[in-house]
């Protein structure tokens, strides 16, 4: 094996964090990342443990289908309250937003708590701030969030016909989903021709 791809190994191997080509790079020193990565996660592809991308970050993890062997000495996570679970989904799919754009499309208002559970868990982080009276502070993801979901980016996350599949929408959110999406479409084609 070639020393910069051990380098590489190496540095993956011995950071806590998930690390981009650049961080890795300062590590090992000049190279192809790229190649000696897709190198490493070739080589490790069906072993115990796996070298894999998420979000433009690379890290080593237990094989999915090992993961059961370990969850006995894994800290049981607490699991989001069921606004934390609507507001980190809002996030996801529509950063960055505002506090008042998770409470319009959640239809009540959240406490300042949800927010906090969900950026401490390190997943919401703030992403400046909106250029309107006020300036509210905006919310969106971040890579430890897609690292947790094993998302390698926001495009990955389930569609609508996705969550029908999984049984995870029933017929009356699907039925106001779809007046939602009807009404945004109304108001673009409307709004275009006001334009034209």
């Amino acid at each position: 094996m070639d020393e910069f791809v051990r380098a590489v190994e190496a540095a993956v191997f011995a950071s806590a964090e998930p690390l981009g080509a650049a961080e890795i790079a300062a590590y090992a020193g000049e190279g192809d990342v790229a190649a000696a990565l897709a190198e490493l996660a070739e080589r490790y592809q069906g072993h115990g443990i796996e070298l894999v991308e998420r979000g433009g970050r690379w890290h080593f993890q237990t094989a999915p289908d090992l993961a059961h062997l370990l969850r006995r000495t894994r800290e049981e996570p607490r699991r989001l309250s069921r606004a934390a679970t609507e507001t980190l989904a809002i996030v996801a799919y529509h950063e960055p937003v505002s506090r008042a754009d998770i409470e319009a499309i959640r239809g009540v208002q959240i406490s300042k708590g949800t927010l906090d559970v969900l950026m401490e868990a390190g997943w919401v982080k703030t992403a400046g701030r909106r250029e309107v009276p006020g300036r509210p502070l905006l919310y969106a993801t971040t890579p430890e969030f897609l690292t947790h979901f094993g998302l390698g980016s926001r495009k990955d996350l389930p569609g609508i016909d996705d969550l029908k599949a999984a049984g995870l929408l029933d017929p009356l959110e699907d039925a106001i989903f779809q007046l939602d999406l009807d009404s945004e479409s109304e108001e673009r084609l409307e709004s275009q021709e006001e334009a034209d």
